[in-house]
């Protein structure tokens, strides 16, 4: 059964598939006006046809959230066409794959511009339209990882860190304001990101020290998608959340990593360590 949420604002960034597609169709399909936005709209043909199928208040901007004027441009013709931002969530995003010693600076620093930089920089510019109508909702898609290391993608794991650390900070700073900050924790998910995730040269040689454990980390991770959860079970937590009127910190989304957190809250850092080593090193 639909949730009817009316003259509701929501722009969401990262959705030209997984997550940030089937969340922009879910919010639209539960009375959202929903601004679906991605750095190139030609991937945005299956998101237009089903909208348009469907007859769904949807529209598809591009945005990129590494360029300022992008992002300008996008809050502005959201602006000018909705008068208002109710809901801003922060999806976009890509993996880094390969051990640390193997990536270069650059890999690290393009990987924090997109995931935690690109979420700073929308963010900001968000925040004073919420602010001047004393309410709104942000939303950061996190990830299990926000908690919890992983070898094998350690930058990405830094990226998540450090957006958990900037949104529980900034929950305590946008209360007085109305504003809410919500972060949303997925595991393993079923959709592209593995097979979209920039994956480092150096791990990937022979020469490499990291080469064969970088090999048995891909293949856990190919087992893991097979009962990995669905994008859309992420996007109904999130239309789920947005209904609450009181709606908690940190939402977690998967039993894998829901098991992994337990797990950790559980043993013993020596403990949960040596659990870390056997399955996935």
């Amino acid at each position: 059964m639909a949730i009817m949420v009316m003259h509701q604002v929501a722009l969401i960034t990262g959705c030209s598939s997984g997550i940030g597609y089937e969340t922009a169709l879910t919010l639209a399909r539960n009375g959202f006006q929903t601004f679906a936005t991605m750095r190139d709209t030609k991937k945005s043909n299956s998101l237009a046809k089903t909208s348009e199928k469907e007859k769904l208040a949807l529209k598809i901007l591009e945005l990129d959230v590494n360029d300022d004027k992008s992002i300008e441009n996008a809050i502005n013709r959201v602006k000018s066409e909705a008068k208002r931002i109710d809901v801003l969530i922060n999806n976009a995003g890509y993996g880094l794959v390969g051990f640390f010693e193997d990536l270069t600076l650059d890999e690290i620093r393009n990987q924090f511009e997109t995931n935690f930089f690109g979420v700073l920089n929308i963010t900001k510019k968000v925040i004073p339209i919420m602010r001047l109508q004393k309410s709104g909702t942000i939303v950061n898609i996190s990830s299990g990882a926000g908690q919890v290391g992983f070898p094998g993608i350690s930058a990405y794991v830094s990226t998540k860190f450090a957006v958990e650390g900037f949104s529980e900070s900034l929950m305590y700073e946008l209360s007085p304001f109305g504003i809410k900050v919500i972060i949303i924790e997925p595991g393993v998910l079923k959709t592209n990101f593995f097979r979209n995730c920039v994956i480092s040269e150096e791990s990937t040689k022979n020469g490499s020290p990291y080469s064969r454990p970088l090999d048995k980390i891909q293949k856990n991770i190919d087992l893991m998608q097979e009962h990995a959860t669905s994008p859309t079970d992420v996007a109904k937590m999130i239309l789920q959340v947005l209904s609450n009127d009181e709606p908690k910190q940190r939402y977690i989304v998967g039993n894998d990593v829901a098991m992994i957190l337990e797990a950790k809250r559980n043993l013993s850092d020596i403990e949960f360590k040596k659990m870390m080593m056997q399955n996935i090193i």
